[in-house]
């Protein structure tokens, strides 16, 4: 099967605004609880007051339900979506300076000259992958693990399989999705061979623009059904794309508008 032939093209749409991204990520880690979102929440625990720290998570997840308000207000991604969004504490996934940015609506460095995607971004790519509870996904390109926390939340625990190339990042996003609570699998490889001993997949997405289209073994890797969204292109000409993967082999693609990632390396 081949990403590149018989493709029917349908038409798609222009997020207003919200498609300037750069994406992979970075991570760290607090206590959760429970499958979806349980973070503990501040307040009496235990009889006695909470204290900064406390107080410094309940800002972060104020700041967290603004950034989901805001996306509900500019985007239309679904509600799941938005939930899955509001459970992941991103500020556990940047560097300790950039924190008091966090809940901002845009990338952020996490070093290796990698960055966290925007959350807009991977609102919109979480969305099109249009996945639900006990759904296998492929993720290629790790970086912090952030995007795949997400996902994680829509599909639960080991359904997310993860291919990073730099092992200083898959180390560390394995380590800290762990201490989170996230059960996602992190591999370390060449993100352009797919991940065939965890196939077929029901979806799967890259986070790191691949400029001759999508990967052979990336598409050949997706149930028939399944959807493969991607940036596409080169630097200053990416196009964000979602493929349906169809029984006989082909693929349907869709273009989302224009996108900055960094490079499939």
């Amino acid at each position: 099967m081949s990403s590149a032939a018989n493709i029917r093209l349908i038409p798609g749409f222009m997020w207003y605004g919200l498609t300037i991204d750069c994406p992979i990520s970075s991570a760290i880690a607090p206590m959760r609880t429970g499958s979806t979102g349980g973070f503990r929440r501040p307040g009496v625990i235990g009889g006695h007051m909470t204290t900064r720290d406390d107080e410094g998570h309940d800002d972060h997840e104020r700041a967290r339900r603004r950034l989901v308000d805001r996306l509900r207000r500019r985007t239309d991604v679904s509600e799941a979506t938005l939930a899955a969004i509001e459970a992941v504490p991103r500020h556990e996934f940047v560097p300790p300076a950039r924190r008091s940015a966090a809940y901002a609506d845009r990338p952020l460095p996490i070093g290796h000259g990698q960055t966290i995607s925007a959350p807009h971004m991977v609102a919109i790519m979480v969305d099109l992958i249009a996945v639900d509870r006990g759904d296998r996904v492929l993720e290629i390109g790790t970086g912090c693990g952030y995007h795949a926390a997400v996902v994680a939340e829509i599909v639960g625990p080991g359904n997310v399989h993860s291919v990073e190339y730099v092992p200083e990042l898959a180390d560390a996003a394995r380590e800290r999705l762990a201490g989170l609570g996230y059960d996602v699998v992190v591999h370390v490889g060449d993100g352009r061979a797919g991940c065939p001993s965890a196939g077929p997949f029901d979806a799967s997405y890259l986070t790191c623009a691949a400029a001759d289209g999508v990967p052979d073994p990336i598409v050949e890797g997706t149930r028939p059904g399944g959807h493969v969204v991607a940036p596409v292109g080169a630097d200053g000409g990416q196009r964000l794309v979602r493929l349906t993967v169809r029984a006989d082999g082909d693929v349907d693609r869709e273009d989302h508008g224009g996108v900055r990632f960094v490079p499939l390396q």
